[in-house]
């Protein structure tokens, strides 16, 4: 299939797709016009893809799942690595929140003490 079947089947963009492409996630053939083309399995490849940077993981953390990818991540129990990265990528994420936060706290405290605006 070619990028934009793959890319309205999966929901991913053509850019998201050549970005995996580019990251070695997935692959394609080249045409002698130079179509990339994607077996069918690709599909799958994506959409756990997409299931991965859905629950927070970054790329680089997906690559550490790459053996998985063609399989059903949804329903397969997670390897202990796989854990270890969600634990991992986790607490990055409340470091995130909570910094977002305080941020959000001291605004609000801003404009609590902030006078009134006049008439």
């Amino acid at each position: 299939m070619r990028i934009g079947e793959l890319a309205q089947i999966t929901g991913a963009s053509p850019r998201a797709l050549r970005n995996y492409e580019c990251e070695g996630l997935i692959a394609s053939e080249r045409a002698a016009n130079g179509y990339r083309f994607y077996d069918a399995g690709a599909a799958v490849r994506v959409a756990n893809i997409r299931h991965l940077l859905a629950a927070g993981l970054t790329l680089a953390d997906v690559h550490c799942f790459s053996d998985c990818l063609d399989g059903d991540m949804t329903t397969a129990p997670p390897s202990p690595e796989g854990l270890r990265i969600a634990r991992e990528r986790l607490a990055v994420i409340d470091e995130r929140i909570a910094a977002q936060t305080e941020a959000r706290n001291r605004l609000a405290r801003a404009l609590d003490a902030a006078p009134a605006p006049s008439g």
